[in-house]
């Protein structure tokens, strides 16, 4: 029996991080501002599927979205993670990011 783990789409996920940029209402050159890229190539090269994010970029990506790495990667993977929107959440991640502000 061969087992399987699961993979990356490379291409799937590009296209996700370029979907999430834009519902975001940001460009390409705030995100190359924000990445500290000298040039926009890379991040287009995202979008088109021949490279993936650096794992640094991807977790400032992560940043940058307000939303788990896990959501910004697509792949073969059979679990789904479906994060929770509600406002009492909302109001939890303001008041945790507050504390860590405070603790620092």
């Amino acid at each position: 029996m061969k087992r399987t783990y699961p993979v990356v789409d490379i291409v799937r996920t590009g296209q996700n991080i370029k979907m999430i940029m834009q519902t975001k209402g940001l460009s390409v050159k705030e995100l190359q501002n924000f990445l500290g890229l000298e040039t926009p190539q890379g991040i287009y090269h995202w979008f088109e599927g021949k490279s993936t994010p650096s794992l640094d970029n991807l977790y400032a990506l992560s940043e940058l979205f307000r939303m788990p790495v896990d959501m910004l990667l697509k792949g073969n993977r059979k679990f789904v993670f479906i994060p929770c929107t509600e406002p009492m959440f909302e109001r939890i991640f303001v008041y945790y990011e507050r504390l860590k502000e405070m603790a620092a």
